[in-house]
């Protein structure tokens, strides 16, 4: 399992409201097109979006599902696409006046957990800088359009 972190400079309310807007959290921060909810309440235990994600020329159609949703602290997810089945956790920590993000990924099927290996840690550890880099700007752009409509 691999474990990533990062100190975002917003509230646990705004990191969480980012990550509990499924199309929002699919689009803006895992970088997914097309997203629509397929069954449930995102993101209520058993909640499922539809993407397509697209990498390079190829498209593939993926469906997140949620598996544990503790508002404001914990969200774990199970990805499957073609390309394989991967469970996600979120933890949130309140961290001075920003929040620590808390990131586990286990592959369960596909490539990655067949070849696990230093490529696949490299490429996995870029996917994950990159993706709370974009947690963080949407979850500070929110603060701050928020902030503005309070004053």
């Amino acid at each position: 399992m691999a474990q990533w972190n990062r100190l975002v400079e917003a509230p646990p309310e705004d990191v969480w409201s980012v990550l509990s807007d499924g199309r929002l959290y699919s689009r803006f921060v895992t970088g997914t097109h097309d997203t629509w909810e397929e069954d449930g309440e995102w993101p209520a235990p058993g909640a499922e979006l539809g993407y397509v994600l697209k990498l390079g020329p190829k498209s593939y159609r993926g469906r997140t599902t949620s598996r544990i949703c503790e508002p404001g602290r914990r969200l774990e997810l199970e990805a499957k696409t073609d390309l394989g089945t991967a469970r996600i956790a979120f933890r949130l920590e309140p961290w001075g006046d920003g929040t620590l993000v808390i990131v586990d990924e286990h592959p369960l099927r596909g490539p990655a957990a067949r070849w696990h290996n230093t490529a696949v840690d490299a490429l996995t550890r870029w996917r994950h800088h990159s993706m709370l880099a974009r947690l963080e700007k949407v979850a500070t752009s929110r603060e701050g359009r928020e902030r503005g409509a309070r004053t």
